[in-house]
């Protein structure tokens, strides 16, 4: 995937209603016992890792892949891509964008809102979409969104590949005093990955999203390292997703 575009224009003008692409789903081939929402990176869509994730030995998840608005990029020079928000650098230190991250995880919750009951819920991304399940960990524990809208959905697992955590410079004053929100955040379980050659989105910027949570009491977070991994996503790192998450969701693989 290219990560340059040519420069169009600069800065973006009064934002449009977001319109989010196509959703694929992947239906559990087992007993359905917990759905997550897998969110695809920067110019990337949802149909790519849809059919990743179809050949994981999880038969008890379904899988929905969603796909992002497209709109003018910062770090493009406004050049339009599908994006979950929009982004001048690919780290936590970037500025929020955080009407882009409030319709996004939005967006998320919503498609987790509609499943039964009984199912848990977990989302999951790749890169930007890292980022965005994330934010959506954030969300869940506080209970809200940036906007003050209320979070619905019941978050049992988030995993962030190749990503970073958005917000991480106002999270602790946000997480001060919240006694819900720290009993939410110690009970919740994230697993991070991120290769130390990755040259787009810096592996240090993965370690340091790991210490932000552990620093505002999130007490379940596993960080894992791959030598000679970039940015992308290889079998090994993908048998750790699958052993994490039937592990964590308490999956009975049949």
């Amino acid at each position: 995937m290219s990560f340059s575009g040519p420069s169009v224009g600069s800065g973006r003008t009064a934002r449009a209603a977001f319109e989010f692409g196509r959703t694929y789903v992947v239906r559990p081939k087992g007993k359905h016992q917990a759905t997550v929402v897998w969110l695809h990176g920067l110019g990337d869509n949802g149909s790519s890792w849809s059919q990743l994730l179809e050949t994981l030995p999880l038969p008890n998840i379904k899988w929905i892949c969603p796909t992002s608005p497209t709109q003018p990029i910062s770090l493009f020079g406004g050049f339009p891509t599908t994006a979950w928000f929009d982004v001048g650098e690919l780290s936590e230190d970037a500025p929020d964008d955080f009407d882009g991250l409030d319709a996004s995880a939005t967006h998320v919750a919503n498609l987790l809102s509609t499943e039964p009951a009984d199912i848990k819920l977990g989302v999951g991304g790749f890169s930007m979409g890292a980022a965005t399940a994330l934010y959506s960990a954030i969300s869940y524990v506080q209970g809200k969104y940036e906007n003050g809208n209320p979070y619905p959905a019941n978050l049992s697992a988030v995993v962030g590949l190749s990503g970073w955590l958005p917000c991480s410079k106002v999270l602790p004053k946000r997480m001060e005093g919240a006694v819900e929100a720290a009993t939410r955040a110690e009970s919740l379980p994230i697993l991070l990955c991120h290769g130390k050659v990755d040259d787009v989105v810096l592996h240090k910027f993965g370690e340091k999203s790991s210490r932000s949570l552990n620093s505002v009491g999130f007490r379940d977070v596993t960080f894992k390292s791959y030598e000679r991994l970039g940015h992308f996503t290889v079998p090994e790192e993908m048998d750790v997703v699958c052993s994490w998450l039937s592990s964590k969701l308490g999956l009975d693989g049949s």
